[in-house]
C-alpha cells in the first residue's frame, strides 16, 4: 500500500514553525527554502519544507546569520554537524582565551574555532600545566 504524502498549507506550514507567511517567502526568495509544490492555488509544502525551516531555526537560535546559513545548507549541512570555521577576515572581532603556563609560556586558544567549551579549556589547561611541572621537574 502506498503512503500518502503529507502536504500543508502555507498557512499550516506558518503555523507548524511559528513563522510569518512573509518571513516563509522571504525565506523562499533568498533559496534558502525549496519553492513550493505545485503552482498558484494548488501551491503546497511538504515535509521536506518543514524539515528546511526548522534547520533554519536551529542555526539562527546557534547564532549564525541567514548568509552564514546558507552557506551550511548550500554545504548540505545535516543535522548533529558543527558549522565549520568561518575564514577569519580583515576587522573581524574574535574572544580567545590567554593560559598563562609559567612565566614565558602563554597558550592561546579560540574555543569557539576548536569547537571547546569552557570546561574543556579548563582541562587542557591543567593538562598543560601538569605536563609543563613534569618536564620542569627533570
Amino acid at each position: 500500500m502506498k503512503e500518502k504524502k503529507v502536504v500543508f498549507t502555507l498557512d499550516e506550514l506558518c503555523g507548524l514553525v511559528k513563522l510569518s507567511r512573509r518571513t516563509v517567502r522571504y525565506y523562499i526568495q533568498i533559496d534558502l527554502v525549496d519553492r513550493p509544490d505545485g503552482v498558484g492555488r494548488g501551491a503546497h509544502y511538504s515535509t521536506r519544507h518543514l524539515d528546511q525551516l526548522l534547520e533554519i531555526r536551529k542555526w539562527q537560535q546557534a547564532g549564525l546569520s541567514l548568509d552564514r546559513i546558507r552557506e551550511l545548507v548550500g554545504s548540505d549541512g545535516k543535522e548533529g554537524i558543527t558549522p565549520p570555521a568561518r575564514p577569519r577576515q580583515k576587522g573581524s572581532v574574535e574572544v580567545w582565551s590567554h593560559v598563562v603556563v609559567n612565566d614565558g609560556i602563554e597558550i592561546t586558544i579560540e574555543p569557539k574555532r576548536a569547537n571547546l567549551t569552557p570546561e574543556d579549556v579548563r582541562e587542557f589547561a591543567a593538562g598543560v600545566i601538569k605536563l609543563y611541572e613534569k618536564i620542569s621537574l627533570r
